[in-house]
């Protein structure tokens, strides 16, 4: 007799990559944020009522010599919400408007801003998948959702 519980899908102990996932409401809607730390690549994904809408990934590994002994900001530095000025994010798929471009940009240069001022040593890739229900200017929106990102790292 089959059971009706559902039953959990246990991953082999030596799977290739570590994976989170953190979930809370932002702005009164349940966000699911998922990372998955690859050998060459971070993956984070942000989804908000099932949605996966845009791809943008960062690399963190810069070839400009001029950024390559950059002091990281300190937690005191007035600037240090500010993403770091060398990270480049590019589009892959979605951000059909310029907004949501715009904003998802945003995210991804704060979230790679974020892991590089917590590990100055990492040199992956940052690929951010999005799935906001609304591209908007929220500051509170924002920071809530990075606060979620973090939690997943």
């Amino acid at each position: 007799m089959a059971s009706d519980r559902p039953q959990a899908l246990q991953m082999p102990t030596a799977y290739p990559a570590v994976t989170k996932q953190v979930s809370g409401f932002v702005d009164e809607t349940l966000t699911h944020v998922t990372s998955m730390l690859f050998a060459d690549k971070i993956m984070v994904t942000i989804t908000q009522s099932g949605r996966l809408a845009q791809w943008i990934h960062v690399p963190l590994d810069t070839a400009n010599p001029s950024f390559a002994d950059q002091q990281l900001p300190s937690s005191t530095d007035e600037n240090g919400l500010l993403p770091m000025p060398h990270l480049t994010p590019k589009t892959l798929l979605g951000g059909s408007t310029s907004e949501r471009e715009t904003i998802g940009q945003l995210y991804a240069t704060h979230i790679a801003s974020a892991i590089a001022t917590k590990n100055p040593q990492e040199n992956r890739t940052i690929l951010i998948g999005l799935g906001l229900s609304k591209a908007e200017a929220n500051r509170q929106v924002f920071y809530d959702t990075i606060d979620l990102v973090m939690a997943s790292l």
